[in-house]
């Protein structure tokens, strides 16, 4: 399947494109349920994407313009609001139509449905409308993917890959020891305060989704790396300024990290560890719970661990956890390997009926 477009949110300034009731909706997400900026740059995204389509700017009427019309429509703000209002489900299903021809994959689809359905909701609460237009909508069907999740060996080969030598190569490994000793998310990472650390507890204080809070232990490794960070961060004089010295990852430059370049740390160090590209600082989480999981931690703990709000998110690992228990009792089971013994009351049995039969 051919890549998805770049979006909007990648290739253009789009604060500028908001129309007014967008606006009033991002501001809501941002202020009222203290989603992440980024989480709202992507809600803003797909809201423009849909605003481009309503106004003939993508999809088959760009396309195909009637005569005499141009294939940009460049309404103002106002009459996009109108349109937005007006919307109808024949016009989403529209737009469906258009995520599939240009190869968007389910998922993505599916997250832009949920912007949409999000976005007319709150339209709804603020009496702007009276009847949503992805009410009888459906999500299309996702595609069951299990999480990739590293071995054991593997996790230690990208641990020990950085090493502690310098500055920047201390702070990579105390990065990867703490994504993996915590599970905590590639954004969280990044907005950890030195406020957020106990290193005598082994505890950091995480600003997870929707900005709650939540504590989180951290091992003795993922401690002495952070420790021989802070040892050469402390003589370094770019990591001194003033208005940045609050944040725990710091670039060579002194300022705070992005997620970013996380990314391109880790792939640096995959490439040195000879470990498949396709990992991301996300599996780093998967194969945190997954191992906790696999050594006997209940599925309660590990939700609250990973900041997962409802159950079901965690229970994806269980899928995973299934699989290496079918390992363990084949591996284990003296009768795991034996062909499949008949029922007792089976007619092919030559053993005596155990199953009496009922008086008659």
């Amino acid at each position: 399947m051919n890549s998805a477009p770049v979006s909007p949110l990648q290739s253009q300034p789009i604060e500028k494109n908001f129309s007014p009731l967008v606006k009033q909706f991002l501001d809501y997400l941002r202020l009222e349920k203290h989603f992440s900026d980024y989480t709202v740059k992507s809600y803003g995204a797909d809201l423009i994407q849909f605003s481009q389509f309503l106004n003939g700017e993508i999809g088959a009427q760009h396309q195909q313009p009637q005569q005499g019309e141009s294939k940009r429509s460049n309404e103002g703000p106002q009459a996009l609001d109108a349109k937005l209002l007006k919307c109808e489900p024949l016009t989403v299903r529209e737009f469906l139509a258009y995520l599939y021809a240009q190869n968007y994959t389910k998922s993505t689809t599916a997250r832009k449905l949920a912007t949409l359905r999000s976005f007319y909701k709150f339209l709804i609460r603020r009496g702007q409308l009276s009847v949503n237009p992805l009410s009888t909508i459906r999500t299309p069907k996702q595609e069951k993917r299990l999480p990739k999740c590293l071995d054991l060996e593997q996790v230690q080969k990208l641990l020990d890959a950085p090493g502690d030598a310098d500055l920047l190569s201390a702070r990579d490994k105390a990065m990867l020891e703490i994504l993996y000793s915590s599970g905590i998310r590639v954004s969280e990472l990044v907005e950890l305060e030195m406020t957020d650390l106990d290193l005598n507890e082994g505890v950091l204080r995480v600003k997870g989704k929707g900005r709650k809070d939540r504590l989180t232990p951290i091992g003795s490794q993922a401690i002495k790396a952070v420790q021989r960070y802070f040892e050469l961060r402390a003589i370094d004089p770019r990591s001194q300024q003033p208005q940045h010295t609050g944040r725990v990852f710091l670039n060579k430059h002194g300022q705070p990290l992005s997620t970013r370049s996380v990314r391109r740390k880790l792939d640096k160090y995959l490439v040195e560890a000879g470990l498949d590209p396709g990992i991301s600082p996300h599996t780093l989480r998967h194969s945190f719970a997954t191992h906790l999981l696999n050594n006997g931690a209940d599925l309660r703990s590990v939700q609250e661990l990973l900041g997962h709000q409802s159950l079901s998110t965690t229970q994806i690992y269980t899928h995973l956890t299934t699989s290496r228990m079918k390992e363990v009792y084949d591996q284990a089971h003296p009768r795991a390997d034996a062909p499949t013994i008949p029922h007792p009351a089976s007619p092919k049995s030559d053993g005596p009926n155990y199953y009496p039969a009922k008086a008659g």
